[in-house]
C-alpha cells in the first residue's frame, strides 16, 4: 500500500480504518508506505511499515522517487498488488502484480475550484494531478470510487476506464455513533455550533462566520461558534480578519488541529453540526457529524444530498444570508432538533466503517 501522500486529514483517516478493520480471517501480508506521522495499529502482526530515507514531504520528490526506487521494492517484495488509496499510480509496476486504486480528490476535477486558488503553485499543482489521476484511473486493474457523484464526473473525463470499478463510500468508526463522553473542559461554557474541516477555501469558513453574525444580529445568540481544524493557510489568516472586523473575537473559537480521538464527543455535544464544503468526494467529517446524532446543516453541493438523503438541512454554501436563515429556523425549534437529530443517526447506519474495509480488502484479494 502506497499511503505516503496520506500527510492530513481524511488520508490518514481513510487508512487507519482500513487497518484497524483489517479481517482477521484474511490470509494476507501488508507492506505499507507511509509518512511518519502516520501511526500504525500495533496489534496488527501482518502490516509492515517501510521506512523511505528520502525527504517525501514534497509531492514532487514523492513523485521521483516512486518512479525511480518504488519498482524494484515491488520486485523485492515479490508483491501481488500495489495499492494507492491516494489515487496516483506513480511507479511501473512488475509482470504479474496487479494496481488498484481509489479516486479521493474532488478538487482537481473541479475548474470552478481550481480558479479560486488563483494563479500559482495550487492551481498548477491541481492542474498537474488532474492529468495524473485520470492517467493513473485508466491504466488502472481497478479504480474504487467513493461516491456516485464522483463516477459519474469522472466517466465524462476518462469515458472508457479498461479496468473494473466499483463503488465503496467510506464508513464511520463506531465510536463517532457510539460516544457519550463529556463535553470537553477547554470548550466554552456556553452551547456551541461546530464546523470541523481544515481552513482552506474551498471548505467556505468565512461564509460560515458572517453567516454566524447575522445570525447574531436577528437574535439574542449565546452560542458560540467553532470551527476547529488546521489553520495554517493564507485562507486562515483571512478567516481571522474577518472575525476581528465584525467584532466576534469572543463569538468565534479557532481551536487549531484537533486529535482525531478528541472528535466524537466535540460532534457529540455540539448543539448543531454545520458542513459548508464546496467540493467533497465523500466526506468523512459529514459522516461522522451524522454519526454524532446532532442536527446537520450541509452544503447542498453533490455529493452531500447523495450522503445526507433527508437526513440534513441542506443550503447554499456560498451564501451567508440563507446559512443564517435555516440557523434561525431550527436553533429555537426543538422539535425539529430533535427530528434531525434522530434521522442523522439512522441514516449514519449505512455508513459502517468496518463494513467499507472488509469490502475494499476483499476486493484487493479478488486482484491478487
Amino acid at each position: 500500500m502506497n499511503a505516503l501522500s496520506a500527510r492530513l486529514g481524511g488520508g490518514q483517516t481513510y487508512v487507519l480504518n482500513l487497518l484497524e478493520s483489517l479481517p482477521e480471517q484474511l490470509d494476507v501480508e501488508i507492506f505499507i508506505l507511509a509518512p511518519d506521522s502516520l501511526s500504525l495499529p500495533l496489534d496488527r502482526e501482518n502490516v509492515t511499515k517501510i521506512q523511505v530515507k528520502w525527504p517525501l514531504e514534497n509531492p514532487f520528490a514523492r513523485a521521483i522517487w516512486e518512479c525511480l526506487y518504488l519498482p524494484n521494492l515491488l520486485k523485492r517484495l515479490d508483491a501481488d498488488v500495489l495499492f494507492c488509496p491516494g489515487g496516483i499510480i506513480g511507479a511501473r509496476v512488475p509482470e504479474g502484480c496487479k494496481t488498484v486504486t481509489m479516486f479521493q480528490n474532488m478538487i482537481p476535477f473541479s475548474a470552478m475550484q481550481r480558479q479560486r486558488y488563483g494563479l500559482g503553485y495550487m492551481r498548477i499543482r491541481n492542474w498537474l494531478l488532474e492529468r495524473a489521476f485520470s492517467r493513473s484511473m485508466a491504466k488502472a486493474d481497478c479504480v474504487i470510487f467513493i461516491s456516485e457523484f464522483a463516477r459519474r464526473v469522472v466517466e465524462k473525463k476518462v469515458p472508457r476506464l479498461p479496468g473494473r470499478t466499483i463503488v465503496i463510500p467510506h464508513g464511520v468508526n463506531p465510536v463517532f455513533r457510539n460516544n457519550r463522553e463529556p463535553k470537553p473542559d477547554w470548550l466554552p461554557a456556553e452551547r456551541y455550533i461546530l464546523y470541523v474541516s481544515i481552513l482552506d477555501v474551498y471548505k467556505a469558513q468565512l461564509e460560515v462566520v458572517r453567516a454566524f453574525a447575522l445570525l447574531k444580529a436577528r437574535r439574542n445568540t449565546t452560542e458560540k461558534l467553532i470551527l476547529a481544524g488546521p489553520d495554517r493557510s493564507q485562507y486562515a489568516r483571512t478567516v481571522q480578519d474577518e472575525i476581528e472586523r465584525l467584532g466576534m473575537r469572543n463569538d468565534v473559537l479557532l481551536t487549531g488541529p484537533v486529535a482525531h480521538d478528541a472528535l466524537p464527543s466535540l460532534y457529540r455535544n455540539a448543539l448543531i453540526n454545520i458542513f459548508a464544503s464546496e467540493c467533497e468526494n465523500c466526506p468523512y467529517i459529514m459522516l461522522e457529524a451524522l454519526a454524532s446524532g446532532r442536527p446537520l446543516l450541509a452544503s447542498c453541493r453533490e455529493p452531500m444530498p447523495e450522503f445526507g438523503g433527508d437526513a440534513a438541512v441542506y443550503f447554499d454554501p456560498s451564501s451567508p444570508q440563507e446559512l443564517a436563515e435555516k440557523l434561525q429556523s431550527i436553533i429555537d425549534d426543538p422539535v425539529r432538533m430533535a427530528e434531525l437529530s434522530g434521522k442523522a443517526l439512522e441514516r449514519s447506519l449505512l455508513y459502517d466503517g468496518s463494513r467499507a474495509a472488509q469490502r475494499t480488502w476483499e476486493l484487493i484479494q479478488d486482484c491478487a
